[in-house]
């Protein structure tokens, strides 16, 4: 599968130096399958690799430093939009990763802006985003209701002239899921960093990352989160008094399984370091690990029964029974299929 020899690749660049056109063509095709193309590219800068090879991933490390600027760029338009609501906001995902300068944000492909706010400000802030130029990317009534009454975030905006998306998020979950993350004391304690941005502290970082991994998704393109992960752990994971800090906090978040488990697949996949007492899993752990490996030589997604069981999990995450089933129905007589 070539989505481990992207994961082996990530922690072992050294290893291109072998490879055929066949294995080049693997890497590539996965890399970009999951996003991951600019990390790629950023690990392997300097080594020897055919022409060819070396002209792609030249010209993704320069999307990579566009990228950023944009992502940055649309930090300041989105703040300079709510700096009169004097209203806490706080940077999430890769764009939090580019602001506070972390290992994860080497060679990250950015998309979406993604932002956290306090609930009881939600209207203002949708409103002043409005005003500044955003406007609803949802056109169909159900999504729109159903975002607003049980999703952990607004519908989507985007911007009418500069074509970028940004994500209004009041917490880290769905209304429904079983978790019920403690937003209000993630915006509390985030860590300002200039101009009115702040990013979660780094356990709160590892705490949303595992969730969207874990606890929320069926996983599709998930090594990008788990390698965020990796990189999170790596950076700030040194000494003990960091994995117990990390223990409370997703405790505190009611994310300590999800929490545990991705540090599991990270150490299983990218042979992330972590202390003993974190180790362990079994037979599911497996499973989660072959879902994240899915990728063919091309770049395609295998495993579709696998694939379909996570995508059923995702939602049995999200909401309950009776309502999944009438999403589901509500979902299918509009059109929408899960696997091709």
């Amino acid at each position: 599968m070539s989505a481990a020899l992207l994961a082996e690749t990530l922690i072992d660049p050294g290893l291109v130096t072998r490879f055929d056109a066949p294995t080049w063509t693997a890497l590539l095709t996965a890399a970009r399958a999951e996003r991951l193309l600019g990390t790629i590219a950023d690990k392997l800068d300097g080594l020897a690799m055919p022409p060819d090879v070396a002209a792609i991933l030249a010209d993704t490390r320069v999307d990579a430093r566009r990228d950023r600027q944009q992502a940055l760029w649309e930090i300041d338009r989105a703040m300079v939009a709510l700096a009169p609501l004097d209203c806490p906001v706080v940077l999430l995902k890769g764009s939090a990763f580019a602001a506070a300068g972390l290992l994860a944000a080497q060679g990250r492909a950015i998309g979406d802006l993604d932002i956290l706010v306090p609930r009881d400000r939600l209207d203002e802030v949708e409103a002043a985003l409005r005003g500044a130029g955003w406007e609803w990317v949802k056109p169909d009534p159900y999504d729109e209701a159903y975002y607003r009454r049980w999703m952990h975030e607004l519908p989507p905006l985007i911007h009418v002239e500069r074509d970028r998306m940004i994500d209004v998020h009041h917490t880290i979950l769905p209304l429904t899921a079983r978790p019920r993350p403690d937003a209000a004391a993630m915006i509390a304690d985030a860590m300002p960093l200039a101009n009115g941005i702040s990013v979660l502290r780094i356990d709160d970082m590892l705490c949303h990352a595992a969730a969207h991994l874990i606890a929320d998704g069926d996983m599709a393109g998930g090594l990008r989160n788990l390698w965020d992960i990796h990189c999170l752990l790596i950076e700030h994971g040194e000494d003990q008094s960091f994995w117990n800090g990390l223990d409370a906090r997703s405790r505190h978040h009611q994310l300590r399984a999800p929490m545990r488990r991705a540090v599991r697949l990270s150490h299983r996949i990218f042979g992330t370091e972590v202390p003993k007492d974190w180790l362990g899993g079994g037979v599911l752990d497996g499973l989660f690990a072959a879902r994240l490996l899915t990728r063919t030589s091309w770049g395609q997604e295998a495993r579709p029964f696998l694939r379909l069981g996570f995508y059923f999990r995702s939602h049995l995450l999200r909401m309950p029974p009776l309502m999944l089933a009438r999403h589901l129905w509500t979902k299918w007589r509009k059109g929408y299929r899960p696997i091709g």
